[in-house]
């Protein structure tokens, strides 16, 4: 019987198949019970289209089983520590600090929408739409979450006391995934399979962008410092800006093989962001990068944020750490108490340490800067 271990998370193994750069004999499907998480679905939507059939698709490993010695081992750590999250299966994806000084995340597996405070309570909320699959979350002007429901092909809004209100976008099949609060009080979202950028008021009024290049798959977008939205272009190496009346401009990264991901606005006002080919960089408003290379060019950088401390800090979903960079560029990595745990999307908590959302285990490890 083949390991259950996967090498490749679902995503990073289909944008690296269609780049070319991973092999398929590396991405041999396996059938297994464990639950389907959001990558298994994306994959085989996009095993469907021409340009990516050679795409592999198969199940990460089941959630592992949490022993009270392994916890009480985790918990004497000074500067990591991690939470169960009550529901599991649960896959947590996106996390954000909300109006409510606590932290929001969302469930892709259990359909939830979660909340845990800074001293570890939990709530729960569960999304009307069966297996909509919610992706990112976003604090909109109205002061409620705002998050994506990827296969259910809606954004959502919910109050911090849990109504929960739904909005179907034009596209069909669109799947949302990445969603943020612009600078025109509206939020703005990517249509990985769409290949959009959209746009939603706080009242639910949709407008769709097309982008000018197509396959390019974008999958994280945030405010920059120039007042346009910037978000990510994987499968086309580039970042892109959006004006808030819909002009957009793409810039190339010059490195080869380059896979922009996650996406933030740095101290420094520049654009920085996880490269999965092994990078965490940066570009100004006007086009210019700066390039800084992991150890483990395999670690996979995804989501991205600026700390109290200042530096931007982003999650290894392979490397199973949590990595610092200084605006000049100096890179710092701690070890995630839990092995194979993978580390998703991070956030800046109201009590200045750092959310991580550990996706294969279904825990929330906090970061101490």
């Amino acid at each position: 019987m083949r390991s259950r271990r996967l090498k490749y998370p679902i995503v990073v193994m289909a944008m690296a198949l269609a780049a070319g750069t991973l092999s398929t004999a590396s991405a041999d499907a396996q059938a297994d019970t464990s639950p389907r998480r959001p990558w298994v679905n994306l994959c085989l939507k996009l095993k469907r289209m021409p340009d990516h059939r050679r795409i592999r698709c198969h199940f990460p490993p089941p959630p592992r089983h949490r022993s009270a010695a392994r916890l009480a081992a985790q918990a004497q750590r000074a500067t990591i520590n991690e939470i169960a999250i009550p529901t599991s299966p649960a896959t947590p994806v996106g996390i954000t600090s909300g109006p409510d000084s606590a932290l929001w995340f969302t469930e892709n597996y259990a359909n939830k929408v979660g909340r845990v405070t800074t001293g570890g309570l939990f709530t729960e909320y569960s999304i009307p739409t069966s297996d909509s699959q919610p992706a990112h979350i976003a604090v909109g002007s109205d002061g409620a979450l705002w998050f994506t429901e990827a296969v259910g092909n809606k954004i959502s809004r919910i109050s911090t006391s849990g109504t929960i209100t739904e909005y179907t976008l034009p596209t069909s099949d669109a799947y949302p995934w990445g969603i943020t609060s612009g600078p025109d009080d509206a939020l703005w979202f990517v249509e990985y399979l769409g290949n959009k950028i959209g746009r939603i008021t706080t009242s639910g009024t949709i407008t769709e962008y097309s982008l000018p290049t197509s396959g390019a798959y974008p999958m994280r977008i945030t405010t920059g410092p120039d007042g346009n939205v910037w978000f990510t272009e994987p499968m086309a190496g580039k970042i892109g800006q959006i004006t808030t009346s819909g002009t957009i401009t793409e810039f190339s990264v010059p490195s080869s093989g380059a896979m922009p991901v996650g996406i933030t606005t740095g101290p420094d006002d520049n654009l920085w962001y996880t490269d999965a080919n092994g990078k965490v960089s940066s570009v100004t408003t006007g086009g210019d990068f700066t390039e800084y290379g992991l150890e483990d060019i395999n670690s996979f950088p995804w989501g991205i944020t600026t700390g109290s401390d200042g530096n931007l800090w982003f999650a290894e979903q392979i490397g199973d750490k949590v990595g610092s960079i200084t605006t000049s560029g100096t890179i710092s990595e701690y070890s995630l108490p839990t092995s194979f745990s993978g580390a998703f999307d991070i956030a800046d908590g109201p009590d200045d340490n750092l959310w991580v959302t550990e996706d294969y285990v279904d825990q929330i490890a906090i970061v101490t800067p």
